[in-house]
C-alpha cells in the first residue's frame, strides 16, 4: 500500500505536493485549467455518448472527475479509471474542493472515504469510477479496458519523471480506444515525442494560465 503524498497549503486554499514540490492544480484556478485543458482539449462534452471512458494517469483531489462528470447529460453513467500512487486522505480531498461547489463533492468524498483495496470503487449518480492504487507503470499494463479520452495529468515531467516515461505513454496508446484522444497541461518536447512514438498524432495548442503551450492528441489513423 502507498503511502499518502505529504501536501502543504497555499493561502489560497491549494493543495502542495511536498514530494514533488508541485501544486495538484493552477492556484486559483483549477476547475477553469481543468476544463480548458482536459475536457475542452478532448472535445469534451461534445464527444460524450453513452458508454463513454475517461481514463487518467493520477486521481489527485478528483477535481478533473468532477468537471467530467458535472457536463454528463447521459444516458446511464461515465467511466471512468484513474492510476494513482499516492492517495489523499478524504479530509484532505474535502479541504482542496471546497472552493469549487461542484454538484458530487460530498458523494465523492463519502465514497472515497468508504473505499479500500488496491482498486477503489465509486458508484456515484452519474459516473462509475475505479481508481487503482499503486505505480502506473506497473498497474496500467494489467488493467484490461481501453478509453475514449485520457487525462494525462501526473505532476510536472520535470519533478515526476516516472509518470511520463517512453514505455508509459506506450501502455497509454495500448488502452486507447479507436478513434481515442489525449490531452494534457504539458509540452515537453520528450513527452510529445514519447506520445508520437507510442502512436499519436500530437499537436501543440495554447497553455492555460501562464502555461504557454499544452498537447493534445488522437490515436494516427483516426480521422480527426
Amino acid at each position: 500500500m502507498r503511502h499518502p503524498t505529504p501536501i502543504s497549503w497555499t493561502e489560497s486554499g491549494t493543495p502542495v505536493s511536498t514530494r514533488f514540490d508541485d501544486p495538484y492544480f493552477t492556484i486559483g484556478a483549477g476547475l477553469e485549467e481543468t476544463q480548458h485543458v482536459f475536457l475542452t482539449g478532448n472535445d469534451l462534452p461534445g464527444r460524450y455518448r453513452e458508454g463513454f471512458h475517461i481514463a487518467e494517469l493520477g486521481f489527485g483531489t478528483g477535481l478533473n472527475l468532477l468537471a467530467a462528470a458535472a457536463c454528463w447529460q447521459g444516458p446511464g453513467q461515465l467511466h471512468f479509471t484513474s492510476f494513482e500512487a499516492f492517495p489523499l486522505p478524504p479530509e484532505d480531498m474535502a479541504r482542496a474542493l471546497t472552493c469549487f461547489a461542484l454538484p458530487g463533492t460530498a458523494a465523492l468524498v463519502a465514497a472515497w472515504a468508504a473505499s479500500s483495496g488496491p482498486v477503489r470503487v465509486l458508484d456515484l449518480p452519474d459516473v462509475h469510477a475505479e481508481i487503482h492504487i499503486g505505480d502506473a507503470r506497473e498497474m496500467l499494463p494489467r488493467w484490461q479496458g481501453h478509453a475514449d479520452a485520457w487525462f494525462l495529468d501526473g505532476f510536472s515531467p520535470a519533478k515526476n519523471p516516472e509518470l511520463w516515461t517512453p514505455a508509459l505513454m506506450a501502455e497509454v496508446a495500448s488502452h486507447t480506444a479507436p478513434d481515442g484522444t489525449f490531452s494534457t497541461y504539458t509540452a515537453a518536447g520528450h513527452v510529445r515525442r514519447a506520445l508520437e512514438d507510442a502512436g499519436f498524432t500530437v499537436t501543440r495548442r495554447p497553455g492555460f494560465g501562464r502555461k504557454k503551450h499544452m498537447s493534445a492528441g488522437r490515436l494516427a489513423g483516426c480521422v480527426q
